[in-house]
């Protein structure tokens, strides 16, 4: 019997027949042509009891490009994905669903998101200065003029609905879980670049429309009667859910231009904090913490 050449198809499929067979050919002469390449690129080691024989090197190039055809937004959620639970099913969002969420935690958690939101327009001029391009520099200066102009004026209003004055919310400390999340939002994108800052930023954004979406539609939920059905609405509506939709988007342009695979666990774990930030946010809303 005579080895076959390697490059030859005949010693292609004699190689993959016979390790799919019996593995390891040990009787393969290192005379043969093809027994370098065979025994070093496809068992550069012994095999241990039940392990699969590597035939096939290029598996892990090929399991790196199915991991990277997955939207960067929905990787970091995978990664995350307790986390994740923890904040959008929230004991405050299923409070808030339902209607019985004390009126008292629903204040505390708007004059707390009025300082928030002030931080948040801090967080997109960071984005202005983290921006390569006059694209994404107009978008996150269009991001800071649209919370200025046009948010905080709107959640003031809402306040004002909720007995919350102007100086009421001016006046209002900084509760510990607000100073956590806001800060953590603006180092990570002062330490990196706006990956980075995106990546921390896109667990609000584009987390409360899921929340708003899970809840106009989970037959759970109580519309007639509920005191915070604008709230509700505002975040299932499609306005909103266009924001979203725009903010995942440029934060998966953002990971075609600059991830790499040795960088995703650390752009994992910013996402992964900041989700668990924002289910403390929650948490302090439901206690009233400060």
């Amino acid at each position: 019997f005579q080895w076959p050449v390697a490059g030859d198809r005949c010693w292609q499929l004699v190689t993959g027949h016979w390790s799919l067979a019996v593995g390891t050919p040990k009787d393969m002469p290192d005379s043969s042509p093809g027994a370098p390449y065979f025994k070093l690129r496809h068992y550069p080691k012994r095999r241990r009891v039940g392990e699969s024989p590597r035939i096939m090197e290029h598996w892990p190039a090929e399991r790196e490009m199915s991991e990277s055809s997955i939207p960067l937004f929905e990787r970091l959620k995978q990664s995350a994905r307790d986390e994740w639970e923890a904040y959008t099913r929230h004991r405050f969002v299923r409070q808030l669903a339902a209607g019985s969420l004390p009126e008292a935690s629903f204040r505390h958690y708007l004059a707390q998101d009025y300082l928030f939101l002030i931080h948040f327009a801090r967080a997109y001029a960071l984005g202005v200065y983290k921006a390569d391009t006059l694209e994404d520099m107009r978008r996150a200066a269009a991001a800071v003029s649209a919370i200025l102009d046009t948010e905080m004026e709107l959640h003031v209003k809402l306040c004002e609905g909720w007995g919350l004055s102007p100086r009421d919310l001016e006046s209002t400390p900084e509760a510990p879980a607000n100073l956590a999340y806001t800060r953590f939002v603006l180092e990570a994108g002062t330490a990196g670049d706006a990956l980075d800052l995106h990546a921390a930023l896109s667990p609000c954004v584009v987390g409360y429309a899921e929340i708003g979406r899970w809840i106009a539609a989970d037959p759970g939920t109580v519309l007639e009667g509920n005191p915070y059905r604008p709230w509700i609405e505002e975040y299932a509506g499609e306005p909103y859910q266009g924001i979203a939709r725009d903010a995942r988007d440029h934060l998966d342009k953002l990971g075609r231009e600059r991830l790499t695979e040795a960088r995703f666990p650390k752009l994992a774990a910013t996402f992964r904090l900041a989700t668990r930030l924002e289910a403390d946010f929650w948490e302090m809303g439901l206690t009233r913490a400060t």
